[in-house]
């Protein structure tokens, strides 16, 4: 099955995840499909905090990926924040 999750990056202490597509049975930070995005959670400043492919998010899940509970919190706040301004 394909899920879209969230891949770590980053430091220690210092992480950055990438949204990505991948089959499930593959390692969290192993072999991808597609990066549809990404997620900084410490981001300050102008730096992006949250940066989502909204067009791939819905082909790969019309296809039949699955979104991970966080990434789906993470697209419903992208989406929002579209709306909002």
């Amino acid at each position: 099955m394909v899920t879209i999750r969230l891949s770590r990056g980053g430091a220690k202490k210092r992480p950055f995840y990438d949204i990505v597509v991948a089959d499930k049975r593959r390692a969290p930070t192993g072999r991808r499909i597609e990066v549809v995005g990404y997620f900084n959670p410490i981001a300050s400043g102008k730096d992006v905090k949250l940066h989502v492919k909204n067009e791939r998010i819905q082909y790969w899940v019309a296809k039949g990926a699955q979104l991970s509970e966080r990434v789906a919190h993470l697209v419903k706040v992208a989406n929002d924040a579209n709306q909002a301004g």
